[in-house]
């Protein structure tokens, strides 16, 4: 089939294809432009999504160190609770005939009480005494010519209180009988 196309329809032909070519470029701007705000919003999204998982991340470091000392903090107090019934029940026992106390003398003078010996040379420690010194037995001289001494009491119910456990020995006065 042949066609005859005249001089009138070659221009409105080409004037549908400048209007379809304009009409391409402009969808085509379009299409880039809603592809770029797209791409954007991506991005800022993508960006909002890894900040608030770096965020979680840190949140859950920081539960975690939470747990951590809270769980030591559990047994801390448990351990005190079991210290604190123990000493209840001994409170409530009472002293019994042969138990112990150390007093801690400093020149003299009572420094503190003790449940044992070894309670007391450690506090000596705090107070500059050697961590390695060696402790004897205090000979006859009074109690304020040592710089620390340790003194044992033991508990005498008859009495209802607590004695040295090595009494000082006895001194003759001049003649005295």
């Amino acid at each position: 089939m042949i066609r005859i196309v005249t001089r009138a329809r070659l221009a409105q032909l080409e004037d549908d294809v400048r209007a379809a070519s304009e009409h391409a470029f402009q969808t085509s701007e379009a299409a880039v432009e809603a592809f770029g705000r797209h791409a954007r919003e991506l991005y800022a999204v993508t960006d909002r999504a890894e900040r608030a998982e770096a965020v979680t991340d840190e949140v859950r470091a920081m539960f975690a160190r939470a747990v951590e000392e809270l769980s030591e903090a559990q047994q801390e107090l448990l351990l005190k609770d079991i210290e604190i019934r123990r000493l209840r029940e001994e409170l409530r026992r009472g002293p019994v005939a042969g138990d112990t106390l150390t007093v801690l003398m400093h020149r003299g003078e009572p420094h503190a009480v003790y449940a044992s010996r070894d309670d007391a040379h450690a506090d000596t420690g705090t107070h500059g005494l050697p961590a390695d010194h060696v402790w004897t037995r205090c000979d006859e001289r009074p109690a304020a010519a040592f710089t620390w001494r340790c003194e044992a009491f033991v508990y005498d119910p008859g009495s209802n209180g607590f004695h040295r456990a090595h009494p000082p020995a006895p001194r003759a006065l001049g003649g005295a009988a």
